[in-house]
């Protein structure tokens, strides 16, 4: 397995991956020291989709992904993949959609083990009510990250 570690908007981004595909994308406010200056061969594809996402110039990615986790938890994030940009959906909606409306905790679990952030968008389920409920990256981030792929863009007023 390799690792890179890059700067990002909302932190430092640590990628994890070989030949099988990435299996982990995480972020936390280490400081910027920790920045790799290398980037091993089999993650360059990875470093460069995340960039573009961060810039605006991507709206999804085509990597070959390896998460590890219980078939459950595999079917759980197979089912975020299909949360359009720009979208969300209610973790109601999400388990509708995954056929048992009582596993609404154990889907809302496994969302908070998704290892692949930002890729795999679990930060598109949101309350029933539209609050900005659970999520491992922090409140703060999944606003930014909803903020940033929102279809209308806000003028500034000042």
């Amino acid at each position: 397995m390799e690792t890179v570690f890059i700067n990002s908007p909302l932190g430092i981004t640590k990628i994890i991956g070989d030949e099988n595909g990435i299996s982990i994308i995480s972020v936390s406010d280490v400081g910027t020291n920790d920045v790799s200056k290398e980037i091993p061969e089999v993650l360059q594809d990875a470093v460069l989709q995340l960039n573009e996402y961060f810039e605006g110039k991507r709206t999804d990615f085509d990597l070959k992904l390896n998460p590890k986790g219980t078939e459950f938890q595999q079917k759980v994030w197979k089912s975020l993949l299909e949360i359009p940009y720009g979208k969300t959906v209610s973790y109601m909606d999400q388990t509708k959609k995954l056929g048992d409306v009582k596993a609404i905790r154990a889907v809302a679990s496994a969302n908070g083990k998704n290892p692949l952030w930002i890729v795999v968008p679990c930060h598109r389920v949101i309350g029933t009510n539209g609050s900005l409920t659970g999520y491992a990256g922090g409140l703060s981030r999944k606003k930014w990250l909803l903020e940033h792929e929102s279809p209308s863009l806000q003028q500034s007023l000042f």
